[in-house]
């Protein structure tokens, strides 16, 4: 039996799909895939996403000699990698299977081997495979903030970091929704698009690892831009899609109570109200104390990161609440999508069947 799908998966064929921003963490994810045991891809599609060029300037890459023939670079939209994903599988050609890495991860030694092994057992109504991300950790030191926020990717249900969808799922419902400009929410909406339009997604047994990239102490505030992402997302699948997409919550209706607490504080002292003032003060100071406290204990604890984290804490609920309101401004006209999506920006269309309904309808 492992011998037959290791034959049937041999028949298939895909191309990855990368945008980048010309990190050199892509050449590492280069090498891991030419280095991988398995079927090689019959196709490689870097989108060259890097702003303010005219695609005339190289990549800062190295491209392994086995992977050469088959590599092509295509200029992105500079519009965030949702945008550059749906320009690179729509310059992929016709293979069936499009596999989606993001340029900071690292295939598996069998990495190959094993997608071949989850296309080939892909079922019918399947429209995606997934992978499994690992996520390393220190082994000597309890994680950073940071590091804890990118292992939270490895739970992560549909992630892009490591992603096959079927071409035709990717016609029939538009690709990406280009409108997600950050690497949050665009997989997850694309992934509900796809359950409502009668496909499923399965968990593949491949693995790759995600490496915690190197950042700064004010990382932890622009992401918070994020929230105007999840604005879109509720406008677009409603309240429920926190469930369906089995995406955790986050602080949101605590930092709005933070940031009340400060713009009471300033209110209230403004207007001469003393005792209102300080009741306000205490109320953020107890809100922000707790923030500061749940990001610190659970972290290493040493001087820079007791820092940073003190300062960000203040700093991430009032950039939190500021996203959330820009957010319902920006996609305020948002439409709430109909059972059957179309995609993005594309208008109403039949229900999308999956291909084997399809075939049994004609």
């Amino acid at each position: 039996m492992a011998a037959g799908k290791k034959r049937k998966a041999a028949d298939g064929t895909y191309a990855v799909v990368i945008p980048t921003l010309g990190r050199p963490s892509l050449t590492v994810t280069l090498r891991a895939l030419a280095d991988a045991a398995g079927p090689a891809p019959d196709r490689v599609v870097l989108v060259d996403d890097r702003p303010g060029t005219d695609g005339t300037t190289p990549l800062p890459v190295e491209i392994p000699a086995s992977l050469r023939p088959v590599t092509a670079v295509v200029k992105g939209k500079a519009r965030g990698p949702a945008a550059a994903r749906n320009t690179g599988w729509r310059a992929a050609g016709r293979l069936p299977w499009i596999v989606f890495l993001d340029d900071d991860v690292v295939p598996g030694p069998t990495w190959a081997d094993d997608l071949a092994l989850d296309l080939a057992a892909a079922a019918p109504r399947d429209a995606a495979v997934t992978a499994r991300i690992d996520v390393p950790l220190p082994e000597d030191r309890r994680p950073t903030d940071w590091e804890r926020n990118t292992a939270g990717l490895a739970t992560a249900r549909w992630i892009t970091a490591d992603m096959a969808y079927r071409r035709e799922v990717l016609e029939a419902v538009g690709g990406f929704d280009e409108r997600f400009r950050r690497a949050f929410r665009e997989d997850a909406d694309l992934a509900l698009r796809v359950l409502a339009a009668g496909w499923t997604v399965d968990a593949g047994t491949r693995t790759t690892a995600h490496p915690v990239r190197p950042a700064d102490r004010w990382v932890s505030v622009r992401v918070q831009a994020g929230n105007a992402d999840d604005v879109l997302m509720t406008r677009l699948h409603g309240p429920g899609w926190w469930t369906r997409a089995d995406a955790p919550r986050g602080r949101l209706p605590r930092h709005l109570a933070v940031t009340a607490a400060a713009v009471g504080t300033v209110t209230c002292a403004a207007l001469r109200r003393p005792a209102a003032a300080t009741v306000c003060a205490a109320a953020w100071l107890a809100g922000t104390t707790e923030f500061a406290l749940a990001r610190i204990l659970p972290g290493p604890r040493n001087r820079d990161e007791v820092a940073a984290m003190a300062l960000t804490s203040v700093l991430i609920p009032p950039a939190a609440v500021w996203h959330w309101l820009r957010g319902q401004a920006v996609h305020r006209r948002a439409a709430q999508l109909d059972p059957h999506p179309a995609g993005p920006g594309l208008g109403t269309r039949p229900p999308i069947r999956p291909a084997h309904e399809e075939r049994a309808r004609r």
